[in-house]
């Protein structure tokens, strides 16, 4: 029963984040726009900073009163391999498949409800260069995400609005470093979603460059943070 209902909520907080996410880049020109920033990159980039620091200060609360639901696969499957997390491969095999499943719920909903004017802006991330330039290059970012989150989140400030802010400006670091190859995602649901909406889920293409290499960037990148950090060894109670 613990699975399916992590399963669930995951499932849940997915389809709200990719509804959510997705908003960025219109809220960001609709902002910059009002404040008349919109020829000020610096002041362009730190209005979608700010949005995505909002929005994953949000989803984490709402992920812990979900009971630790989370909306991105590659997250959770770092989380277990540096050996913090209390998930298993059972409980991966039910909760991948709802994340999935609630980030093509959320892709189709904002779809929906997006105003006209504004529907050009949800393309969700696109391959931009050859196929195994697009995987190496979403591999590499997503290994990157995946140690700055751990060791920001793990090893880092203890004020949960510095460690937030910090996961915000890595994030927007790498999406602007990596918009010309992939996108970028380092999510794979988030992915697969947009992928559904534009008919490429289903493609050897989608799996190789947004599912196999950033699962393989996350593990390699947890791995090597337990290599760096080594959890405190376990006390065995004497009998």
């Amino acid at each position: 029963m613990g699975v399916i209902k992590a399963a669930i909520g995951d499932g849940v907080l997915t389809f709200m984040w990719v509804f959510s996410v997705s908003t960025v880049g219109t809220l960001t020109g609709l902002i910059s726009s009002a404040l008349g920033v919109q020829a000020l990159p610096p002041a362009v980039i730190f209005i979608t900073t700010f949005l995505i620091f909002f929005l994953v200060f949000v989803f984490s609360a709402i992920g812990q009163v979900l009971g630790g639901a989370s909306f991105n696969p590659t997250a959770t499957a770092a989380l277990y391999a540096a050996g913090v997390a209390p998930d298993s491969l059972i409980s991966m095999a039910f909760r991948f498949p709802a994340q999935a499943a609630g980030a093509v719920g959320g892709a189709l909903a904002i779809m929906e409800v997006m105003p006209i004017q504004y529907k050009h802006m949800l393309k969700g991330p696109s391959l931009k260069v050859d196929l195994h330039t697009g995987a190496v290059a979403e591999g590499v970012m997503t290994f990157i995400i995946s140690f700055l989150v751990l060791l920001i989140l793990l090893k880092g400030p203890k004020s949960s609005i510095v460690k937030t802010w910090l996961v915000a400006m890595a994030t927007v670091t790498l999406v602007i470093a990596g918009s010309a190859y992939t996108g970028p995602s380092m999510n794979p649901a988030n992915a697969f979603g947009w992928a559904y909406v534009n008919n490429w889920h289903n493609t050897w293409d989608q799996l190789y460059v947004y599912w196999i290499c950033p699962f393989i960037g996350a593990i390699l990148a947890a791995w090597i943070f337990r290599f760096i950090y080594p959890p405190p060894p376990t006390k065995q109670k004497k009998a």
